[in-house]
């Protein structure tokens, strides 16, 4: 299983998502990240250089790489399903973790393997990445309020080129308005993070997931 995490930029999805890593011994993996290093530059660069357009290519081409084609049914992968291609060329086995699986209470069952993988903020505003996401992974959605997002974010506008340009605030109200129904839409789980620990939201996605079976 894909564990997918969405919602806008500094709302925690890369801390809720190793903290997640850690609690069910899987890998983790920031998308944002994985389309730098196939890229070979930075995603400002990228943005600078090429355009937001070309960035969005990139990052379809990089999430299907991480959830390709046979995944996208919402059954257990089959046994013999083989390595996950990455970006570059190289291979992610999925045999990854034989301890707490999301998808099975049995730790031997080796059917069910955990990936977390953290999404950019504005991934699924993307169709075709909103459909990967939605049928290939299981979706969290990390609800976060405008006011939380300005404190997690001012300081940082440097490297978030789609926060340039206009006031903080008045920007990430405006994305928030465009973005909040297909989060919203794509995920599978929804939760509210204001005011609360990364422990705190990372156990209850654990507890949602298994109680739903989403």
């Amino acid at each position: 299983m894909i564990i997918s995490l969405t919602g806008f930029m500094g709302c925690g999805k890369s801390s809720v998502g190793r903290r997640l890593s850690e609690l069910l011994c899987c890998p983790f993996m920031d998308l944002d990240e994985e389309i730098e290093a196939w890229a070979g530059k930075s995603i400002p660069e990228i943005f600078a250089e090429e355009g937001e357009s070309a960035f969005r290519k990139m990052e379809l081409k990089t999430l299907n790489g991480i959830v390709p084609m046979p995944m996208y049914s919402r059954g257990p992968l089959p046994a013999d399903a083989g390595p996950l291609p990455l970006p570059g060329g190289g291979k992610m086995p999925l045999t990854y973790n034989r301890h707490t699986s999301l998808s099975s209470e049995d730790p031997a069952d080796e059917s069910s393997q955990d990936i977390i993988l953290a999404l950019g903020g504005g991934t699924v505003m993307t169709r075709e990445c909103a459909e990967i996401v939605h049928k290939g992974t299981r979706c969290i959605y990390l609800k976060t309020s405008v006011e939380t997002l300005v404190c997690h974010l001012e300081g940082e506008t440097e490297n978030r080129p789609m926060l340039q340009g206009e006031s903080l605030r008045e920007r990430i109200s405006e994305l928030m308005a465009r973005r909040s129904g297909t989060y919203e839409g794509t995920a599978h789980v929804i939760i509210d993070t204001d005011g609360r620990s990364i422990d705190e939201i990372a156990t209850e996605i654990i507890s949602k997931v298994r109680q739903s079976g989403v």
